[in-house]
């Protein structure tokens, strides 16, 4: 089990214990709205059930994916975003979301091109930028751009991007940046 894998199922427990319900329950609601667009289904989730942004992400996700043909389902999001050429970049991902796991509890949001990781908010945003290289995106403030640091124009989904083309690029600086922003963020 991949750490996305082991993210993925503390958060659905927490959603089961916050919500009271099953997963299968939750999809069951799903399909009693009528509802056939995911941010539709997202936004009934928030209201209807005071779930937050991250979790009734993940829950409308899962249903529209197990809406889907078995064959076209794909299993891991992973294996998604990091298909043909930039399969390479995946270990430069995992040996981050290693990093990342011994934190403490977040949610890990799939998107289309990468995955988004919050507490209360989302801290940083992880996924290939190009077929050579891995963006992360940071949220936090208060600190100086560096060379490798890039702080991003106001307004966007992150302040800060840190760019990586190798595993060993995920040293004690970028930990410590995206550790910074997770505590800010919980």
């Amino acid at each position: 089990m991949t750490d996305l894998d082991k993210a993925t199922a503390t958060q659905l427990k927490n959603i089961e214990t916050r919500t009271g319900k099953t997963l299968a329950q939750l999809n069951a609601i799903v399909d009693k709205s009528g509802l056939t667009k995911h941010g539709q289904v997202r936004d009934m989730l928030k209201k209807d059930l005071g779930m937050g942004h991250g979790d009734a992400n993940l829950v409308a996700t899962l249903y529209f994916r197990s809406k889907e043909p078995v064959a076209a389902a794909g299993g891991d999001p992973l294996d998604e975003i990091y298909a043909g050429p930039k399969a390479g970049l995946r270990p430069v991902h995992d040996k981050l979301m290693a990093a990342i796991g011994r934190f403490g509890e977040f949610e890990v949001a799939p998107k289309k091109g990468y995955v988004s990781l919050r507490r209360k908010k989302q801290f940083a945003m992880i996924g290939p930028g190009t077929k050579t290289r891995v963006d992360v995106g940071i949220n936090m403030k208060g600190v100086a751009a560096t060379g490798r640091l890039v702080a991003l124009p106001p307004g966007g989904m992150c302040q800060y991007r840190v760019s990586l083309t190798d595993a060993k690029e995920v040293d004690a600086e970028l930990v410590g940046w995206i550790r910074q922003a997770y505590d800010a963020a919980g």
